[in-house]
């Protein structure tokens, strides 16, 4: 059994740092391209492991999850922001919170909000007009915006409010694109975007308690309250099994992680509908066909087959997440490398979905590729935009739902003809941002 996986050598201080930094879709598709399913290489002082065999990957998150965590490095600012939230929690913590937040998540219950989430996208096109131009990728960041608000806090904010929240959003992003700088320096060195991170969690901090205080005394009981997430858990205050700072941090959990990812998938699917115009005639055909004249619902949904290759495609070839993070507890063989534990593995979706290893013209928008012939013989974690295994996204048929909802409900009227530059260039920060304006113009059907 060999001892280390192969790599590229770093620079002193920095390894790999500056490189992956400069663009780290190309840095962990080059090294997926030369090194295979595991490479080694240093990220500044962490000594890092890419995996990007979809084996191993079922291996970490389901097989074996048991004996992996997240690493310690998402404790500083993201653990700042998101605190103990059920994305970082672990543990009996996290397995409470989760049990508490299931009859929030479950099907039977977003079954019955289809036409609420078809409402707020109603609201969206309310003032397009045939010729306007629109940011997509700010309407569709409002849109989800409002339904988690209501889906999972059981508000609705003024359109003022929820633009203040959108701005916050800019600030918090660039915290965590990557910085060589960051990788090196200790966690207490100062840097200059902290006071504009710190400002905009302040604020982001200041709309919860608003929105804790509007909730206060309409949360009912276990036998008739309301079963957003909020609810069940100022409920479980109210009986002393949930603190002030938790309601917080999973609130801050869901107002940002609850949105963010299917406002980009939904973004990056109208631009690639707009690239592919073949494509996009024949979803309307199928949207036409199945949904006519009537508001999309969960059992039309449930019908476009051609609308759910559309979503997949659109996640595989701009998966919102583009890696995700996971550290051994104890030693464990992966790929044929005995691994010691602490050592950081880095699962990137980005490198696996474009991976010619599993995916014929990766870089090509095919849809088809998602027909049961084309598909029956791929390895499950190929694909894996909402993780894997216990802790893969709890939000994952929320945001389906709620992505084909928007996506029928839009696609009914008008088409959307992006008028930005391409290619696109890429912003890495927790997800996966366009850097440019999503300029789109509006065409009615």
């Amino acid at each position: 059994m060999a001892e280390t996986p192969p790599g590229p050598k770093g620079e002193p201080l920095f390894g790999s740092s500056r490189t992956y930094a400069q663009d780290p879709f190309r840095f962990v598709e080059a090294l997926e391209d030369a090194y295979g399913g595991v490479a080694r290489f240093d990220m500044g002082p962490m000594d890092t492991l890419l995996i990007a065999e979809p084996e191993l990957v079922q291996q970490i998150l389901v097989d074996d999850d048991a004996k992996y965590r997240k690493p310690d490095f998402q404790d500083d600012a993201l653990g700042d922001l998101l605190g103990d939230g059920l994305l970082l929690s672990e543990g009996d913590t996290w397995q409470e919170q989760r049990k508490l937040a299931n009859p929030a998540f479950s099907m039977a219950r977003l079954a019955d909000m289809d036409d609420r989430i078809v409402d707020h996208a109603e609201s969206l096109v309310a003032d397009w007009q045939d010729g306007s131009v629109v940011d997509a990728e700010r309407g569709m960041t409002h849109v989800t915006l409002d339904v988690i608000l209501d889906l999972m806090m059981g508000v609705e904010l003024p359109d003022e409010r929820v633009t203040t929240v959108q701005d916050q959003l800019v600030p918090l992003g660039a915290r965590f694109e990557p910085d060589p700088i960051r990788f090196a320096m200790p966690d207490w060195v100062p840097m200059p975007d902290d006071a504009e991170f710190d400002a905009a969690m302040e604020t982001l901090d200041g709309v919860l308690d608003d929105i804790f205080e509007r909730r206060r005394g309409t949360t009912g009981d276990e036998d008739d309250g309301p079963m957003d997430f909020l609810s069940i858990l100022m409920r479980a205050r109210d009986r002393g099994e949930q603190s002030d700072e938790q309601l917080r941090d999973e609130m801050m959990t869901m107002l940002l992680a609850g949105h963010d990812t299917t406002a980009l998938t939904l973004t990056y699917t109208w631009f690639l509908l707009s690239e592919h115009p073949e494509v996009e005639q024949r979803l309307h055909e199928e949207i036409d066909a199945v949904v006519g004249d009537e508001r999309p619902t969960i059992d039309h949904v449930q019908e476009l087959e051609f609308l759910d290759w559309v979503i997949d495609e659109s996640m595989r070839m701009y998966p919102p997440v583009y890696t995700i993070f996971r550290t051994p507890t104890d030693p464990v063989e992966l790929g044929g490398y005995d691994v010691a534990p602490s050592t950081n593995l880095m699962l990137p979706q980005w490198a696996v979905h474009h991976s010619e290893r599993h995916w014929e013209n990766p870089e090509e928008f095919d849809p088809e590729r998602w027909s049961p012939e084309r598909s029956e013989d791929r390895h499950r974690f190929a694909f894996f935009p909402f993780g894997g295994g216990p802790r893969h996204c709890i939000g994952k048929h929320l945001a389906l739902l709620e992505a084909k909802l928007i996506v029928a409900t839009v696609a009914k009227d008008y088409r959307l003809r992006f008028e930005g530059e391409t290619p696109l260039e890429l912003v890495p920060s927790l997800t996966v941002h366009p850097r440019q304006e999503m300029s789109m113009r509006v065409e009615e059907r």
